[in-house]
């Protein structure tokens, strides 16, 4: 039907970005995802309305914890305000790696939960909930990281708000079409090696080892796949790849096949503190916004990322949809369960890269070009798919320079 399941990339950057620009490149539709980004469930709360500023006070919980809330939320949305956004504003003639420099280095020398300190229970809970979805805890992620991360969530400066009709594999589907026989999928890299005017890559495919020698490699795998395969980078390279860190992802995605209106129809995003995931999705957002009238099923998607994941990364997948099922249920005041056709679990051990403190001391050996391994990914910036796309880009056009040029650049020219 219309309704698409989802575990992984569900919001993504907007105009004028590296993503818009390989979206159109590729003739696929993105729209400013409907529907509110604010609901909170918690404590037996269901709160779909209003101003954040007064959910401290809508949502059961002691004084001291509103308290605590209240002034947590005042320092970091300062700090969004008075600070990040000035540091995450391009400036003239600056080019997008001297950006992100910028970006690692603010607050890069403690940790959120240090930048915070103590928080009661109920206090900590939603904001853990909150920053968690970057991939780290508190106690893990920079300060900066955390500061940044509020600014994503609430599309203050460089958000990430729409969604591709279809689901997000309408995208790399499209991809791979448009190249054809040339996408060689289950084929297991074990090296990458130079020579003194080309790379070779060595491989395995349907049980036969196979070599392929090119002029340049864009590398983009995850930092500690790059880490293994890539063995001949230079050593500082290697060694920021391998302290890259990663946080686990655990996500359900649901089928529903409801025939009446629900709570959550005009609801994109509902935040659930202490609950086995920290954010419910309602992945058929789009299709609602379009329709004339209200059409029958939908589909919802449940994301466990950090501790949350941790704690469900070795469990089946019949126990993690169970759990995540049961959790959404409460959440959404009950009836859910009855209404869920289908249920699928994904599982990422590294699942988003983050920024931990000293992370900022990494970048220069990681963007510095040098080699004919252009390396690419989300790890190696703070914008997610956005940062994968721009450094796609980036290296692409590092390799196509090699191709028509011959020339590689020496590490004091890059």
């Amino acid at each position: 039907g219309p309704y698409w399941l989802n575990w992984g990339a569900h919001v993504l950057a907007g105009p004028g970005t590296s993503t818009d620009r390989l979206l159109n490149e590729v003739g696929i539709t993105a729209v400013t995802v409907p529907g509110s980004l604010q609901a909170l469930s918690m404590n037996g709360k269901f709160l779909d309305r209003g101003r954040i500023e007064t959910y401290p006070f809508r949502i059961p919980m002691s004084w001291a914890d509103r308290l605590a809330l209240m002034k947590a939320g005042a320092k970091v949305g300062g700090a969004v305000l008075s600070k990040y956004t000035k540091v995450v504003k391009q400036r003239p003639g600056e080019s997008g790696a001297a950006r992100q420099q910028r970006i690692y280095d603010f607050e890069n020398n403690r940790t959120f939960r240090d930048y915070l300190g103590d928080l009661p229970p109920d206090a900590a809970a939603m904001l853990r909930t909150t920053v968690s979805r970057s991939g780290g805890e508190p106690h893990e992620i920079s300060a900066g990281c955390g500061i940044g991360y509020f600014s994503l969530v609430l599309n203050i400066g460089e958000g990430l708000g729409r969604g591709i009709v279809g689901g997000p594999s309408t995208l790399t589907e499209a991809i791979a079409v448009a190249l054809g026989d040339r996408v060689r999928l289950g084929a297991d890299v074990q090296e990458i090696v130079h020579k003194s005017d080309s790379v070779v890559v060595r491989y395995r495919h349907g049980g036969v080892d196979h070599e392929v020698e090119a002029r340049t490699v864009v590398l983009a795998t995850t930092a500690g796949v790059a880490h293994r395969v890539a063995v001949d980078l230079p050593e500082d390279v290697r060694e920021a790849l391998a302290h890259v860190r990663y946080g686990p992802h655990v996500s359900s995605a649901f089928l529903t096949d409801e025939t009446a209106p629900q709570k959550w129809d005009d609801i994109y995003a509902i935040t659930t503190p202490k609950r086995s995931f920290a954010v419910a999705l309602n992945q058929a957002s789009i299709v609602r916004a379009q329709e004339s009238t209200r059409q029958p099923g939908g589909s919802l998607m449940t994301f466990a990322p950090a501790h949350l994941g941790i704690a469900l990364l070795d469990k089946t997948d019949e126990e993690v949809a169970e759990t995540h099922l049961r959790d959404l249920d409460e959440a959404l005041g009950g009836g859910v369960a009855d209404l869920v056709v289908e249920s699928h679990v994904s599982r990422w051990a590294e699942g988003s890269p983050y920024c931990f403190p000293g992370r900022g001391g990494l970048q220069p050996a990681l963007t510095r070009r040098g080699s004919r391994v252009f390396l690419a990914g989300d790890f190696l910036g703070t914008l997610y798919t956005e940062t994968a796309i721009t450094t796609g880009f980036a290296a692409a056009e590092q390799a196509m320079s090699v191709v028509s040029t011959g020339h590689r650049c020496e590490p004091q020219e890059c």
